[in-house]
């Protein structure tokens, strides 16, 4: 889709010409799993560690909420499109509540659990095979306690044949070695990386699941933070101020990883197995924020530093630090819904609902997936 057919399909959502009355929609998808790191983590890491702090949640709502972001994420406005409450983390015990689905996401989340150590700075050691575990071990507790008669916040046990199971990870593999291996080096380990997302997604085909929507990786050489961060030179940026040689490497794993999607759907037959180009709406912002109703696409909300790009690598989003004998804060611009970017590396609450509108769309599914056929979609507000 280009940028005027995304706009359109913005008009529609926006008015909500659907005109389904929300007590009579209906939808075939009883649930949602999802699968990920920070960019659909509605909360399990900081159920984990809990440290967040504010301006995280600023604009939706009006506190920190486990989101790195100032608002909702893609996985919490397709919750809402289908009708169903936000996703509840697997590792929050407070408050969850599991009847239509799970989040096993958390922040910094890898697909390869490093090899070298279970706990590595700066990564989270819930990789994507823990989270499977994790969703395996509450399927096994679902089947236990409605054997017993005991429902609780739990749903039924054929909710796992009636999901929707999203993958929204792997940018971490690919980001976390950079400054030490280089493009060329990341670049030898992505088939594996690709290997174990196909092996998950047979794994939860044995457990029951249909329906797999995998997203793509964004174009990291537009985010803010490793504009600053990654070694480049002038010429390596191309006319929207985007890194052309890191982006170029996106697009080969995006490549290989669609490749592979068209093999595995070949062995499930019975199983949609979706490729999702969320890459291609996130560049898409990136490049013409202003086609889109934003005015910022490689500039963070959230940060120190001022600039092109408002990021500061010494002092993240909402915290403070003393350099070179002064205090230095990352805060939070007035006015999130114009910036691609919140925080250098996650997107803004706006950003999230432009990419969820055009997810549902459809245009940016391979194969073609009948969605909207499976669900009367409710409007995004």
């Amino acid at each position: 889709m280009d940028s005027v057919g995304l706009w359109k399909f913005m008009v529609v959502c926006v008015l909500g010409v659907s005109g389904i009355p929300l007590s009579a929609a209906k939808c075939e998808i009883g649930a949602i799993f999802n699968f990920g790191d920070s960019n659909s983590d509605t909360g399990g890491f900081w159920a984990a560690f809990p440290a967040q702090s504010g301006p995280f949640g600023m604009t939706y709502f009006k506190r920190p909420a486990g989101r790195a972001s100032d608002g909702r994420v893609v996985i919490d406005f397709l919750a809402e499109a289908f009708g169903l409450p936000f996703l509840s983390p697997y590792l929050q015990s407070i408050g969850s509540n599991f009847k239509h689905g799970a989040n096993f996401a958390t922040l910094a989340s890898t697909v390869l659990l490093p090899k070298t150590s279970l706990f590595v700075t700066g990564i989270s050691p819930f990789s994507l095979a823990i989270q499977f575990n994790q969703m395996k071990e509450l399927k096994a507790r679902v089947l236990e306690f409605h054997s017993k008669g005991s429902v609780g916040h739990l749903p039924l046990p054929d909710i796992f044949t009636r999901s929707l199971y999203t993958l929204d990870i792997g940018q971490n593999d690919f980001t976390s070695n950079l400054a030490t291996l280089g493009i060329a080096g990341v670049k030898k380990y992505l088939p594996e990386v690709v290997s174990e997302i196909l092996t998950i997604i047979k794994e939860l085909y044995a457990e029951g699941g249909r329906i797999f929507m995998v997203f793509n990786l964004a174009p990291i050489g537009c985010f803010p933070a490793f504009l600053i961060e990654l070694p480049h030179n002038y010429s390596d940026l191309d006319e929207y101020g985007c890194l052309i040689s890191y982006n170029n490497a996106v697009s080969d794993y995006n490549s290989i990883l669609k490749e592979k999607l068209n093999l595995t759907r070949q062995l499930l037959r019975d199983a949609h197995v979706i490729y999702v180009d969320t890459h291609s709406i996130k560049l898409e912002l990136f490049r013409h924020p202003m086609q889109h109703g934003l005015l910022y696409g490689t500039r963070a909300c959230c940060g120190n530093g001022g600039g092109a790009y408002n990021f500061n690598p010494k002092v993240f989003c909402g915290n403070s630090k003393i350099i070179n004998g002064r205090k230095e804060t990352a805060t939070a611009c007035s006015d999130p819904q114009n910036y691609v970017s919140w925080d250098g590396i996650h997107a803004t609450e706006a950003a999230n609902k432009l990419i969820t509108w055009a997810i549902l769309n459809g245009s940016y599914f391979d194969p073609a997936f009948p969605i909207s056929e499976l669900c009367d979609l409710h409007p995004l507000v």
